[in-house]
């Protein structure tokens, strides 16, 4: 969300682009998030389809870490059979750019000089 002042920020509602949300959980694995397309009246919007979007928590020394991604799905069905590959999927991108950070960091450290030269 922008910043800016009160004036500046657009609290405007797409009309156009309105879903209905439901949740979904085995109460141990996680949850699915069911984006279902609306008309502005309430009615459902047929013309769309409805995105489903799979969450899980996964623990960590550092506390709870949240994952999620998209499901390809059209189905809540196909959402839960969707499920277990998708969040390892993520599971192995997260690990991965947590490795490229970890190395981006590093490299920093050791281009950063410790020596102070006067008149720098």
């Amino acid at each position: 969300m922008n910043t800016g002042s009160p004036d500046q920020i657009d609290f405007n509602f797409d009309k156009n682009n309105l879903c209905r949300e439901e949740s979904v959980t085995d109460l141990k694995v996680g949850s699915i998030r069911c984006l279902r397309p609306i008309k502005p009246d309430g009615a459902d919007d047929e013309n769309r389809m409805t995105i489903f979007v799979g969450h899980t928590q996964l623990h960590s020394p550092q506390g709870l870490v949240p994952l999620q991604c998209p499901l390809k799905a059209t189905t809540l069905k196909q959402a839960i059979e969707e499920f277990p590959g998708a969040m390892k999927i993520a599971l192995e991108e997260m690990v991965e750019r947590a490795k490229q950070m970890q190395a981006q960091q590093a490299a920093q450290k050791e281009n950063e000089s410790r020596i102070i030269t006067p008149g720098r």
